[in-house]
């Protein structure tokens, strides 16, 4: 049993405070990692505000970068000291979505069954399944991605934002839209899931690139990351705005990174003929649109969802690193601020406000960028390396 500190939500809409868990030791197909980094995303938000579920107490925290520091019996994938980012889809390999050969939807991804618990004992609901707002956290090894290469220390913040938000927009960007070079591509919403998708149109090889919001200083750095114009919506009619910077045509492509009705009949309006919508911004429950059928027909093309940008980690995230590590994707201009783990009520404010795209928790980092000592010298539970 190991016992550390972890961010703790023990109440609906309870502040996020710093308490002592107990972590235990991996069982069965599990691995206890040694948090390095997690990023402060809105769905930890959605589950100190009981939006999620009702299961308190929370362990937050999903983004991150880790360690492993044990394995449990039958993990035969990874080792002691492996860097991983943590993913919260772990595919099962077995439900029909797998067998389809679509794990990306797959209907019965894999926790750690083995429980964290407050001091006192109280079992604790882990994020996603994850909890990363902690110095160790105990997941299914399946949501550990094996991070191949060196990384600097200050690396691990930004890479570790494949593990949700930035995901979800480069995916429905390069995964569910299958954006082709010299496509055009118009994002509305540009937070930090849509400033993504514009970055991965800009990776895609998208030739025009829009980006749509009410807030400039957003559309500013939309541009940072690739938007080739910029429509701010409170003055513009984004509809029209779209379809003149696209000849007329609308967009091969439209994002809604929002998730409300207006903006994802935007979306739908400012398409191209046969053009492709994907809704990535997260509706609120009972959100309704009147569907014109008639213009759904004659329209053509796709109207898709993106559930966590249609990701399989394994596939996508070492290709993304990659694309990193080459400079053609800017994963460190995601990261805002780099915080401690007694900080995060303070980030959740910024991040309402739209501050930042991501405030970043630094955990166990050491000056070389590695875990502690104590990470390198644990032993495998029930496994021989």
């Amino acid at each position: 049993m190991h016992e550390v500190k972890a961010v703790v939500v023990t109440a609906k809409n309870a502040p996020a405070t710093l308490e002592t868990i107990q972590v235990p030791d991996p069982g069965p197909g599990e691995a206890l990692v040694d948090v390095l980094t997690c990023g402060v995303c809105q769905t930890d938000q959605h589950y100190q505000a009981g939006e999620v579920g009702e299961d308190f107490p929370y362990l937050l925290g999903h983004e991150a970068t880790g360690v492993i520091a044990a394995i449990g019996e039958g993990v035969s994938d990874l080792a002691v000291g492996d860097t991983v980012i943590l993913n919260w889809r772990a595919v099962c390999g077995q439900c029909r979505a797998c067998q389809k050969g679509t794990p990306w939807y797959c209907f019965n991804t894999l926790n750690a069954t083995t429980k964290m618990t407050l001091a006192d004992g109280t079992e604790l609901t882990p994020a996603l399944g994850i909890g990363a707002f902690a110095e160790k956290t105990l997941v299914a090894a399946g949501q550990c991605t094996k991070i191949d290469g060196n990384l600097a220390p200050e690396q691990y913040a930004a890479v570790g934002l494949l593990g949700c938000g930035v995901m979800a927009g480069i995916g429905a960007v390069l995964n569910t839209a299958d954006v082709k070079r010299g496509e055009s591509v118009a994002v509305i919403g540009c937070g930090g899931v849509g400033t993504a998708a514009i970055a991965g149109a800009a990776l895609a090889g998208a030739t025009t690139i829009i980006a749509v919001d009410l807030d400039d200083e957003k559309l500013a750095t939309a541009q940072k990351f690739g938007a080739t114009h910029t429509v701010n919506s409170r003055n513009q009619n984004p509809i029209a705005a779209i379809k003149e910077l696209t000849g007329g045509h609308g967009s091969d492509v439209v994002i809604d990174a929002v998730g409300i009705a207006a903006t994802f009949e935007q979306a739908f309006e400012a398409r191209d003929l046969a053009g492709r919508l994907v809704l990535v911004g997260v509706p609120a429950p009972g959100t309704t649109w009147d569907i014109p059928l008639d213009e759904v027909f004659g329209r053509g093309g796709s109207i898709s969802s993106a559930w966590y940008g249609d990701t399989l980690p394994t596939r996508d995230f070492p290709m993304l690193v990659d694309q990193y590590r080459l400079g053609r994707l800017d994963l460190d201009g995601f990261v805002s601020e780099r915080i401690g783990i007694d900080e995060v009520e303070p980030a959740f404010a910024k991040m309402k406000a739209g501050k930042v795209l991501r405030s970043v928790v630094e955990i166990n980092l050491t000056p070389s960028g590695t875990a502690p000592v104590e990470s390198a010298e644990a032993e495998s539970v029930g496994v021989t390396r």
